[in-house]
Order: structure tokens, then C-alpha cells, then sequence
């Protein structure tokens, strides 16, 4: 019997999403997220308490950058000398030099920061640095072996004069005296306090030696250079360090041996030309002492005063004639000297500004000696196979090659002037033959001390020229800001590390659930089933705590048993077109396990409470369940009567006074309860119970199992189909679908069951009477 059922409008309601029931599923879990929002605020707690600080530290220079031109006010006022010239500098090659591995290897030596020392903490070691460390060490052995050495020691003062001595593990443990020589595998080292009243017995002290290489490369990697402001020569020097004292001894300690390197640099041409000169000066001196005592000897053997007074004339006409041929001796001696010193010193700087004649060759020499200062500098942090290396040296070559004609060049010119005068001085000594022999010879005497007198002071101008040039070399990088930082670390930041821990507390709880929901098959409401099966939803049974198989008493008003109340009152509603006989009632379920029993016996309770004449039959004949739910041996059952004809259903149908219901139990289990169900004894058993009763609830198999309840479906005016929530697989919902869809079980309706009230997501019918922890 097919009847069309009345509640579909009222449960197959399209319904939007209902953002509300999704967010209750995660409150629910409340205690976990609280968990873990607890937790990972211990972590963070315990991370910052224990994660040393990072302070950083900044320093600003401002580098002469040749390239934008000009020079500084102070050295204006030499630049009519020509000292001023030099190379033109790149701020990206300064940036490189800054962070060179061994201008950093140098600060580290200086410093002795590939030395640190540490106090051994319950949990981490305390970097220590300058005033904090309570020892002085000295080592005796500072050589190329012991900034390669990778080793550490423990010192702990046991009294005022006393201290232990162990290597890192704890073993080798050595008892000294304060001041003591002790002999290590890396060299003799002595050890003092630096205060004898505040040595603490209770602090060890850990002594790290590292290689010096390392050092430099972790500060090297540590430190940034950058460019303050586009187009601009102001660079800033940044360093991160737990110690900010210790980085800004780096940072200032980095820019003075930048600035002494740079120094050193652009004294080099100084100091080769005073070199030079030096050198020609004692050669000179030599000459022009030869050259004196020659005129003192010429004169005292001819018994000669003054011969000049007598050719006055003569000679005045010839004075500028004399003078071109001094300055173009002195040129050719210059041109010389010079060329003999390029010849001989090929890895040397070119003495500079010595006046030559030949501008090419000043240019060229000046080029020279930038080009070759600029692969000096850049060959102490690279290697001579470098490509800028080679492209200098080639360049150098070339200079070389081009001075070094120019100066053959410049004699040979040189020579034809010379020549050229003297022949002008012949012919001009040919109108003085009147002047004595010895007057002519004095002449050639005197020219040759002349010359060389001219040309030693030249050269003493120039020494006192360069002097001046070396006093005022200036460095490279003027200090605008020296290294300083803020007093407030940049890290830890402990706020976003707080906000990261809430966070991270909220979102690890809220992914494993959303994963378990996510890989969770298991029905938990109305709205999984809904989602499938079209039936309606008739109502929702509460988890009951009761051992206690029948929940359902008169005066109950909890909510399991208000449940069961409105179940019954949908009941009546679906089965409102049954005028005739007892209402047959059929309740099965998907698989074992979902409690259609219980549902059947509190479904006859509650219906028996409202003064209703009850049959509760036990059709799941496969595993019955009455006896032991009911803790009641009913006797003979529906399986005897089913295959004794000559039993009548008043023989087996017994009274259960607690429900006030009568059942009719399942019996034996039979080995063939199809064929039984089939042989039409069963029509009987309705037949009685629509003839003497208001209701008839028949317990049936489960669907999947067997197909038992299809072949007793069509006594049924209303089937129940339960489904225990948390228990079902949702897979398992395609058979209530088609059982539905295929119209197999008459007047189809789904019960939930076992529904966890306390998780705020169930079927929405609340009662308002509270939940009773009793059921």
C-alpha cells in the first residue's frame, strides 16, 4: 500500500547554505583550539625567552667620488702644482673593496672577534664581549696556524687565585693558579682576571678559537653596503649582532682600515718620486761638486780673477743662445734619467711632474701610474687571472710601450736642438775671438756647472713639492654618521612572534578539523541525508547515556523523550489517511547497529502512553534482539509461528506490562527466513494485529543485509528508515536514495539517530526544556 506522503513540501525545502551550523562545527572543538592557542603562546614565550636579541647597527660615510667632478676646498691651492691629479674612483668598486675579504680578515684581527667567549646558560650560551668577559687571556702564538685552528676550551674559577681548565666535552680537567704559563696544543697562554672581587665561582666560561676565514665570511655575508640616495657618493654600512657594542666597533673599526688602505694607496706616487728624486739628488750632488772643484782648479792654475768683466759685451749679446742650450741639456739629462728608470723598474710608478717638455709623455706617465694604482687595489681582493686584472695589465703595456718611444722621441728632438744651438753658438764665438783662450775654457767650465746646478735645484723644488703633496693626502670616505643603533632589538619582534603563535594556535587546530571533516564519511545531521536522500526527515532521537533500553517514561520530559513525542506526533501526522484498521508501522535501517530495535521499542512506549493499543513485532529474525533488550524470555515467536500452522497467534503474542505493549518476539532464528516470510503465515500475523490493535510496529532486518523487509514492505502504511548519525557511512546513502526514488518502501521516512545535541549542529527542532545528562 503506496500512500503519498504529507510532510515531503514541509522537508524538501531547498535551503541555502547555513554559514552558522558551518561555524558551530569548530566551536564545538573550542577546548582544542584554546589548546593550542595556550600552547603556542608557551612557545613563543619560550622561543623569545631564550632567542638572543638582534640589535642592528648603521654607520654613514660619504666617499670622494671623483667621477662627479671638482675637488675638495683644502687642496684647491695645489692645484697649479699638478698634484692633484689622479684616478677617477667607482662607487661600486668602493662598495667591493668594503666588503673585501681582507680588509674584514684585518678587522677581525684587530678586534679579536674570532675569539669569542660565552657564559654557558642552562639552556643556550651568553655571548660575552669586552667589559663583560670576568678573564683576560693572552696568547703567546698568534701565528698563521692559530687563525686556521677550529677549537674551544671551558674556564671556571674556583676561587680568587684559582680556576679549573677543560676542553669542551668536560674532559682534561686542570687545576691553575691565575697568571700561570700553561702550554695548549695552540701555543702558551696565560689567564688573569679582570677584577679579582667580582669573580664569580659559578659562571663557565667558554672559549671559542675559529678560523680566522670563516669570521671574516659570516661578517662578510652579515654585512651590507649600500647607496644612501641615488646619485649619490653616501654609503651606508649596516651589521646585524646580538652585541650591538660589537658592531659598531666592526662598522668603525671596517671604515678606519678602509680609510688607512686608501691613504697608503695614494701615497705610493708620492713616496716612489721622492724616491727618485732622492736618488738623482745624491748622483747631482756628486756632479756638481766635480764640476766646482774643476773651476776652482782651472782658475788657480792660470792665476785667473774675474775674465768675465772683460767680454761684457760680447757675452750679453750670447746669454739667451747659453740659456736654450742649458735648458735643452737640462731636458735631455731628465729625459734620460727618466727613460733609464722605466726601463729598469717595471712594476714601479712613474715619477710624475718632473717637467718635461713633452706633453704626451706627462699624460701618458700620469695615465701610468692611475691605471697601475687602480689594479693594485682591485688585485687585493681577486687574483691576476681575473679578466679586469688582465685587461689592465694589457693596458699598462701599452702606456709603457707609448712612454718609452715618447722619450726616445723626445731625445732624439731633443739632440737636433741642442745641435742646432751649439752650431748658433760657433758662429756667435767666432766674433769673439778677441776673448783669451782662457776665457773660452773658464766658459765651457762654467756652462757645465751650470747645468748641473740648475738641475739639482729643480729637483730640490720638486722634493719640497711632493712633500707638501704627501702631507695632505686625505682618505678616501669621510665619517658622516658613526656606527650607532637603536637600543630596541630589530628581532625578535615579539608582537608579530605573539601574533604568529595566536595565529598559528588557531589555524592548526582549525586544519586538522577541517581535514578530519574533510576525510570524515560519517553522517552527523540532517543536512548530509537531506543532501542525498529526498525522503523527509521525520525526526532526530538524542544519544541516550541510559542502560536502560526503553527511555521513555509518563512524566519524562527530557529530550529524548520530548523527541520521541514529536515522532509520534509526525507519525500521526503521515499516517493521517489511514481510516481503517491498525496503522502498521515498518522500521529497518542500512546495516545492523543503528538501533531500529530501540527506536521500535520506545516508538510502542511513547504511542502507548497516549492510550493506544501497541503490537511490537520482531520481524529481523536473523538476530533477534528482544529478549535481551527487554531482559525477558518471550518463548515461542513469529519464526514458530511461521512454520507450525498449527499455532494461533494468541499462543505467541505475550504482554509487556513495563511499556504497556504487546510483543510478539522473533523466536528461533530459522535457516531459511526468506522462504518463511513467503509461505503466507505472515499475512496472518497483520491480519490480527490491524483486527485488535491501533498500531502494529514491525522490527525488520536491515536493508543492505538481506532482503527480508522488501518482501514484507507492502504491509507497511508507513516505513521508518534509521540512520545513526556519526555511524553511517555517507557511501551507504545511495540505498535509502533508490529505495526512495524507486518507491520500494511505502511512505518512505528517515529517523536520525543517536544525535549529539551538544555539538550545535543537529536537526534544529530544540524543545526548550534543557538536556537532561541523566540520557
Amino acid at each position: 500500500m503506496q500512500n503519498e506522503n504529507p510532510l515531503n513540501d514541509m522537508f524538501l525545502e531547498e535551503e541555502s547554505v547555513n554559514y552558522r551550523e558551518k561555524i558551530e562545527k569548530y566551536v564545538y572543538h573550542w577546548k582544542w583550539f584554546l589548546l593550542c592557542v595556550l600552547l603556542a603562546l608557551a612557545g613563543a614565550y619560550t622561543y623569545l625567552k631564550y632567542t638572543p636579541n638582534q640589535y642592528a647597527v648603521a654607520t654613514t660615510i660619504l666617499i670622494d667620488d671623483e667621477n662627479a667632478g671638482g675637488i675638495s676646498s683644502e687642496l684647491s691651492a695645489f692645484e697649479d702644482l699638478g698634484l692633484m691629479g689622479g684616478k677617477k674612483k667607482s662607487i661600486e668598486n668602493e662598495i667591493g673593496l668594503l666588503k673585501s675579504r681582507s680588509l674584514m680578515e684585518r678587522v677581525v684581527k684587530e678586534l679579536g672577534i674570532n675569539i669569542p667567549y660565552y657564559k654557558k646558560g642552562r639552556v643556550r650560551e651568553i655571548e660575552l664581549y669586552k667589559n663583560d668577559i670576568p678573564f683576560k687571556i693572552n696568547f703567546f702564538s698568534k701565528d698563521s696556524l692559530f687563525y686556521n685552528r677550529d677549537t674551544a676550551f671551558t674556564i671556571q674559577a674556583i676561587s680568587s687565585t684559582h680556576f679549573t681548565l677543560k676542553d669542551i666535552e668536560g674532559n682534561n680537567s686542570k687545576e691553575h693558579v691565575f697568571g700561570e704559563n700553561i702550554a695548549t696544543n695552540f701555543g702558551d697562554i696565560t689567564i688573569t682576571p679582570k677584577a679579582i672581587n667580582a669573580i664569580n665561582t659559578e659562571d663557565e666560561i667558554i672559549v671559542q678559537i675559529s678560523p680566522l676565514k670563516s669570521v671574516a665570511g659570516g661578517l662578510r655575508n652579515n654585512l651590507q653596503v649600500e647607496l644612501l640616495y641615488q646619485k649619490s657618493s653616501l654609503i651606508e654600512l649596516s651589521l646585524k649582532s646580538p652585541i650591538k657594542l660589537k658592531a659598531q666597533e666592526i662598522l668603525n673599526n671596517l671604515v678606519r682600515q678602509y680609510n688607512k688602505d686608501a691613504v697608503e694607496d695614494k701615497s705610493l706616487i708620492g713616496n716612489n718620486t721622492n724616491t727618485f728624486i732622492n736618488e738623482r739628488l745624491t748622483v747631482i750632488e756628486k756632479d756638481l761638486s766635480g764640476v766646482d772643484k774643476g773651476v776652482e782648479e782651472f782658475k788657480t792654475s792660470n792665476n785667473l780673477t774675474d775674465i768675465s768683466s772683460e767680454a761684457t759685451l760680447v757675452l750679453e749679446s750670447n746669454a739667451q743662445l747659453e740659456k736654450k742650450i742649458v735648458d735643452l741639456n737640462t731636458q735631455l739629462k731628465l729625459a734620460a734619467y727618466v727613460s733609464e728608470y722605466v726601463a729598469n723598474n717595471t712594476e714601479e710608478l712613474i715619477p710624475a711632474n718632473l717637467g718635461l717638455s713633452d706633453g704626451a709623455v706627462n699624460s701618458n706617465s700620469a695615465k701610468y701610474n692611475e691605471l697601475l694604482l687602480e689594479r693594485n687595489r682591485i688585485l687585493k681582493s681577486s687574483s691576476e687571472k681575473h679578466p679586469v686584472i688582465v685587461t689592465l695589465n694589457d693596458q699598462l703595456n701599452q702606456l709603457r710601450g707609448s712612454i718609452s718611444q715618447g722619450l726616445v722621441n723626445l731625445k732624439s728632438s731633443l739632440r737636433i736642438a741642442l745641435k742646432d744651438a751649439v752650431n748658433d753658438e760657433y758662429k756667435m764665438n767666432s766674433k769673439i775671438t778677441a776673448v783669451p783662450k782662457q776665457e773660452r775654457q773658464f766658459r765651457d767650465i762654467q756652462r757645465q756647472q751650470q747645468i748641473i746646478e740648475t738641475l739639482y735645484l729643480y729637483l730640490l723644488q720638486k722634493r719640497e713639492e711632493n712633500a707638501i703633496s704627501l702631507a695632505v693626502t686625505v682618505p678616501n670616505a669621510k665619517v658622516i654618521d658613526t656606527a650607532n643603533g637603536s637600543d630596541t632589538p630589530i628581532s625578535p619582534k615579539r608582537k608579530i612572534v605573539y601574533l604568529g603563535a595566536l595565529l598559528l594556535g588557531l589555524v592548526i587546530p582549525f586544519a586538522l578539523l577541517y581535514l578530519m571533516f574533510l576525510l570524515d564519511n560519517k553522517i552527523h545531521s540532517s543536512k548530509d541525508v537531506e543532501e542525498i536522500v529526498r525522503a523527509p526527515v521525520v525526526g532526530e532521537i538524542p544519544h541516550s547515556k541510559s542502560e536502560n533500553k526503553i527511555v521513555i517514561h509518563e512524566n519524562d520530559k527530557d529530550n529524548i523523550a520530548e523527541s520521541f513525542r514529536m515522532l509520534r506526533t509526525n507519525i500521526y501526522f503521515m499516517l493521517s489517511g489511514v481510516k481503517e484498521g491498525a496503522k502498521t508501522i515498518f522500521i529497518t535501517s542500512t546495516i545492523g547497529a543503528e538501533g531500529k530495535t530501540f527506536i521500535s521499542l520506545n516508538l510502542a512506549t511513547v504511542l502507548a502512553l497516549s492510550n493506544k493499543k501497541v503490537l511490537l513485532i520482531g520481524a529481523d529474525v536473523r538476530k533477534p534482539k528482544f529478549n535481551e533488550y527487554l531482559d525477558v524470555d518471550f518463548g515461542k515467536g513469529l519464526t514458530h509461528f511461521l512454520m507450525d500452522d498449527t499455532l494461533k497467534m494468541k499462543d505467541i503474542v505475550k504482554h509487556y506490562p513495563t511499556g504497556n505493549f504487546d510483543v510478539l518476539s522473533s523466536g528461533a532464528v530459522p535457516p531459511n527466513p526468506s522462504e518463511l516470510f513467503m509461505n503466507g503465515r505472515f499475512e496472518e500475523v497483520m491480519a490480527y494485529g490491524k483486527a485488535n490493535y491501533d498500531f502494529v510496529i514491525v522490527d525488520t532486518a536491515p536493508i543492505k543485509m538481506v532482503t527480508d523487509t522488501l518482501l514484507l514492505s507492502e504491509y507497511a502504511d508507513l516505513c521508518l528508515y534509521v540512520i545513526r548519525v556519526d555511524f553511517l557511512d555517507k557511501r551507504f546513502l545511495e540505498i535509502p536514495e533508490k529505495m526512495y526514488e524507486q518507491k520500494r518502501l511505502p511512505n518512505m521516512a528517515v529517523l536520525l539517530n543517536d544525535v549529539n545535541l551538544e555539538k550545535g549542529y543537529g536537526y534544529g527542532y530544540g524543545y526548550g526544556y534543557g538536556y537532561d545528562k541523566h540520557h
